[in-house]
């Protein structure tokens, strides 16, 4: 159908973020009925294909990993008999690239690549958390098993079914030096909880850093372990924040994260780089 009556996406904006790119537009008109926008997308050096469809002059490109990503994107209106408009202008905007691409890895847990399926009780085993994890997880780099000594779920006080109290997390890591660049943390997860994601408190070797908020997430991660299927419900976020110097010392160092509010969270992979 001819797309000549239909109005034409403008304003069309991004914003690159770490493993996502935010697209907004400037809705059309009223006296355009629109049943639903088109979203195309073409990476660069490929063919443009169709993204998504919403309702909303929204949309959020994710599951881009931590490498830099570029994408040239253009938006399609389509009112209520099926008429399509004109594309918008193409615009052109690129992810952020993570520290788990351009850093030197001092101490992983997990594989930064959208699944949590390597962890224990994974996809969907909370309900055995409070009798394999009574103190929470207690993790040494190196020496334990993240299928066996690290939860997919790090619960709060919020969680009935780990008895609604705060659950801590530490994960231990040996140095042969103390790194002479900056050190920066770098948490990804699959889901967290949609309402209350809350929080948890951060020190390193006994020394406060910082509160980390976490983002709502979809309420899924619970059940389902893999963010990379096509479809998925699941809603990943991503925190990489920079710590102070002088934390690190030669020998065994200790992370700790204290979650005292809110639900839980789903991990995909946590790590410290050096970069």
């Amino acid at each position: 159908m001819s797309g000549r009556h239909v109005r034409t996406v403008t304003g069309l904006r991004a914003e690159g973020r770490l493993g996502r790119i935010v697209l907004d537009w400037t809705p059309v008109p009223w006296d355009t009925v629109v049943d639903h926008y088109m979203v195309y997308a073409a990476p660069d050096g490929g063919p443009s294909r169709l993204l998504a469809k919403t309702v909303y002059p929204h949309y959020v490109h994710s599951g881009l990993g931590g490498n830099a990503r570029r994408f040239t994107y253009e938006v399609i209106t389509v009112d209520a008999a099926g008429a399509r408009s004109t594309p918008s202008a193409s615009l052109a905007a690129s992810s952020q690239a993570s520290v788990t691409a351009t850093g030197s890895p001092l101490a992983v847990v997990g594989d930064f690549d959208g699944k949590g399926l390597e962890f224990a009780l994974s996809p969907n085993g909370y309900s055995r958390y409070p009798a394999t994890f009574p103190d929470g997880v207690d993790f040494r780099v190196g020496t334990d098993a993240p299928g066996i000594g690290w939860s997919y779920l790090h619960p709060g006080p919020s969680d009935s079914w780990a008895g609604r109290r705060t659950h801590t997390l530490r994960l231990r890591f040996d140095l042969a030096a103390v790194p002479a660049g900056e050190v920066w943390l770098a948490i990804w997860l699959i889901d967290s909880h949609a309402t209350s994601p809350g929080s948890a408190a951060l020190d390193v070797n006994g020394t406060p850093v910082d509160r980390l908020r976490f983002e709502g997430g979809a309420t899924r991660g619970s059940l389902e372990g893999d963010a990379t299927v096509p479809g998925t419900r699941l809603r990943p976020s991503y925190l990489e924040r920079p710590l102070p110097a002088g934390l690190l010392t030669t020998g065994e160092n200790v992370l700790t994260m204290v979650k005292d509010e809110g639900s839980w969270i789903a991990w995909d992979a946590i790590g410290l780089f050096e970069v």
